[in-house]
């Protein structure tokens, strides 16, 4: 899985998602995440789906790769992909035979043979304020599988977000206190983060669309996708739309 260059039209605009996730800061505010978890949750998940060793993954908004590079060792072709060219740079130190990462705008089409799977983990779909960036992303994807292929959307529950929402909050990691503001604004969550760093103070915000159930799955339909499953958390628990944290999709293409 050697993926092909592809000049990006995207890179024209900066938008919130590239210039904040390109940022260390970025991935200080977030260094609590729990690995453990995740390659649990990987471990189950490649077992549900019966994924034989060898498949071909790809890791779509890969981050700093730690998915891409545990679905490696557990024997899984893999090609992660990202917006983010320094999250890109840091992963091209764990590039192997079978894996390998390149620089990729989710809504563009991915210049790489047909693969058994596409993984979109840990809400990296939801950023585009566009009806159609959001049906670029599914139809991206469908062209992207074989048939048959699985296309697993791991997002958020837009019910239990509203319930469990905390208005405000001071996360302190080392020596950077991070105030932390959110709100539900037009369908939309809003989290608003304030920092002082190195000297200088900064304003940075993300913003996710709350995806309702019936939409992701007309977005998926209309790509010729079928669901198979949905889980609530990363147990693979059955997805309750009242108390389950996550909404997480399986869908094969027909």
């Amino acid at each position: 899985m050697h993926p092909s260059s592809n000049k990006n039209p995207y890179f024209c605009r900066m938008e919130w998602f590239e210039s904040w996730f390109d940022t260390p800061y970025y991935h200080i505010l977030y260094n609590n995440r729990d690995y453990t978890e995740a390659e649990n949750f990987i471990t189950k998940l490649t077992s549900e789906l019966q994924l034989p060793k060898k498949s071909e993954i790809i890791d779509l908004a890969c981050g700093k790769g730690r998915h891409s590079v545990f679905l490696n060792k557990l024997g899984y072709k893999v090609l992660g992909l990202d917006l983010s060219k320094k999250s890109i740079e840091h992963n091209r130190q764990f590039e192997n035979e079978d894996l390998h990462f390149a620089v990729h705008d989710m809504r563009d089409p991915v210049k790489n043979p047909p693969v058994d799977a596409v993984f979109n983990l840990f809400t990296s779909f939801g950023y585009f304020d566009s009806e159609d960036d959001d049906r670029k992303v599914f139809k991206s994807v469908s062209d992207a599988l074989k048939r048959d292929g699985f296309f697993v959307l791991d997002y958020l529950n837009e019910n239990f977000v509203r319930k469990m929402m905390v208005s405000d909050a001071v996360i302190r990691r080392g020596e950077i206190e991070f105030k932390i503001s959110k709100k539900i604004e037009d369908q939309h969550i809003v989290k608003n983060i304030q920092f002082t760093a190195d000297g200088k103070d900064f304003n940075y915000f993300e913003k996710v669309k709350l995806h309702t159930p019936d939409s992701i799955l007309k977005y998926a339909e209309d790509n010729g996708f079928q669901r198979e499953k949905i889980w609530g958390d990363y147990q693979l628990n059955d997805f309750d739309a009242e108390i389950s944290p996550r909404y997480i999709n399986l869908f094969r293409k027909k």
